[in-house]
């Protein structure tokens, strides 16, 4: 059987780190970096006699998660203690919820690239997003041999959102992460930082013949914190499993992780199911209740969300679907992209989305710097814009203004221009002048083009600009130009 016989299916189970001030059930500290252990307190090493007291933060962000996918929040969710034994969970139990979670349903609508410069549509469904506390990190390194035991991340609190199984590639897959990445960021309950473990991938991943219903066997790889590896990890466990069966092996159910330096995925232990973890009612907390008045107060201080904010971008503003949510993938790229059409005007759009889409976020690509960070401000771009629609510059010119702004050369598109003479001629008789020497001296390109070579009339345009060194008005070296020429 080759690659396309097989449908491959995914589901992903996303941690996402809440930004609280402190830990879910107690009052330390969860800022990162921390000497080990010195952000663990007595209810996150599980000391006799300590109580878990709800963080009222957490919960708020996860129905701030839930209104902004659609799902509905439960009025009522417990909380259960998962048993298993690891060393690094303290209390030999992690709180988390299981049968009645916070958050129930809500869907994410993609945009997935399909490999040939364009994208397609997906709709993605979520089962649950349910609050949970962290555990510890085991340490390796620098132990002669031994394991350390870091509790600091322990009640750490988390969201985890479980996406149903509809994923049908690891370019789906990664799609679904970024967008879930953004929107987590743009409602400002998580910073996203993968490096440090605030955002962090499980993905199940199963393969089963094309057109067969039953789902295969899934193996679950865990704990992958960047988006390349998300893609490298699923794409080789596809292949593997593949290749497995058919050369007459069967796939077991596995947790498995990704070694970044091989390529590989590598089974790690059997994969648990539910009733392996003993889920039971924890004594120590009394049933979240969740009013209506409280899920109206948190809907009503949610920012337009990007789906709302790409529709508008489409209706008022004329921009593709593509345009649109390129520029709302961020929430500060869609700020800037904001003012600086509020600066320039509606008007021109379209040209600032190609702007704040092309020269400046190559230029940040370029210097790895984030957008609000950017040496061009919103208003600086949106002068140079209105330069170009006022035929004060052509698009070349304004290429050179862009550096200057980013070099800092000069406060404004206006005064650069000024300073640098950038100034576009439109004089018709100067623009006219100047062709007039181009021809004189390129009569070669002349009868090329009255021979039929239609490259000769670039030639000569390009010798127009060149001699007006940029200067001249494109569209009036056109018209010009071919009205000579005949």
């Amino acid at each position: 059987m080759s690659r396309t016989d097989w449908e491959v299916v995914i589901g992903l189970e996303v941690h996402t780190q809440l930004n609280t001030q402190s830990k879910i059930f107690s009052s330390a500290s969860i800022a990162f970096g921390a000497e080990p252990n010195v952000q663990a307190c007595g209810v996150d090493i599980a000391l006799p006699g300590v109580l878990p007291v709800l963080n009222k933060g957490a919960v708020e962000r996860a129905i701030r998660f839930g209104l902004s996918v659609g799902a509905s929040i439960a009025p009522k969710s417990v909380f259960a203690r998962k048993n298993y034994f690891y060393p690094d969970l303290p209390k030999g139990y992690q709180i988390s919820q299981f049968e009645l979670p916070v958050v129930v349903g809500g869907a994410l609508n993609l945009l997935v690239p399909d490999g040939k410069g364009g994208a397609y549509e997906k709709r993605v469904n979520l089962t649950r997003a349910h609050l949970e506390e962290d555990a510890g990190k085991s340490l390796h390194e620098d132990f002669h041999g031994m394991t350390g035991i870091d509790l600091n991340r322990a009640g750490t609190p988390l969201l985890e959102i479980v996406s149903e199984p509809d994923m049908r590639s690891s370019a789906e897959a990664v799609a679904y992460a970024k967008q879930l990445h953004s929107l987590v960021r743009w409602i400002d309950i998580c910073d996203g930082n993968m490096q440090e473990g605030s955002f962090r991938c499980d993905a199940n991943v199963s393969v089963r013949p094309r057109g067969q219903e039953q789902f295969g066997t899934r193996r679950e790889i865990k704990n992958l914190n960047s988006f390349r590896f998300l893609q490298q990890a699923i794409d080789y466990e596809i292949q593997w499993q593949i290749d497995l069966i058919e050369d007459g092996g069967k796939v077991q159910q596995a947790t498995v992780l990704f070694d970044p330096d091989s390529g590989e995925t590598r089974a790690m232990r059997s994969k648990e199911d539910a009733h392996d973890y003993r889920y039971f009612p924890d004594p120590d907390l009394l049933p979240l209740v969740i009013s209506d008045e409280w899920v109206e107060r948190v809907r009503g201080e949610l920012p337009e969300l990007p789906v709302a904010l790409s529709a508008r971008f489409q209706g008022e503003y004329g921009l593709s679907a593509y345009d649109a949510t390129t520029l709302t993938a961020s929430r500060d790229m869609a700020r800037f992209y904001l003012d600086t059409v509020a600066a320039t005007g509606t008007a021109n759009a379209k040209t600032c989305a190609n702007w704040v889409m092309g020269d400046l976020a190559g230029r940040l690509n370029k210097a790895e710097l984030d957008i609000t960070a950017s040496p061009v401000s919103a208003v600086q771009l949106a002068g140079l814009v209105a330069r170009i629609a006022d035929n004060t510059i052509s698009n070349a010119i304004a290429k050179k203004v862009f550096e200057a702004l980013w070099n800092g050369e000069g406060e404004s598109a206006d005064a650069i221009i000024e300073a640098q003479g950038l100034k576009q001629v439109t004089d018709s008789g100067a623009i006219e002048a100047i062709i007039d020497e181009v021809l004189a001296a390129n009569q070669k390109s002349v009868e090329e083009f009255r021979a039929g070579k239609e490259k000769a009339f670039n030639a000569l345009v390009g010798q127009c600009m060149k001699a007006s060194k940029g200067k001249a008005n494109p569209a009036q070296v056109n018209e010009i130009l071919k009205k000579k020429l005949g």
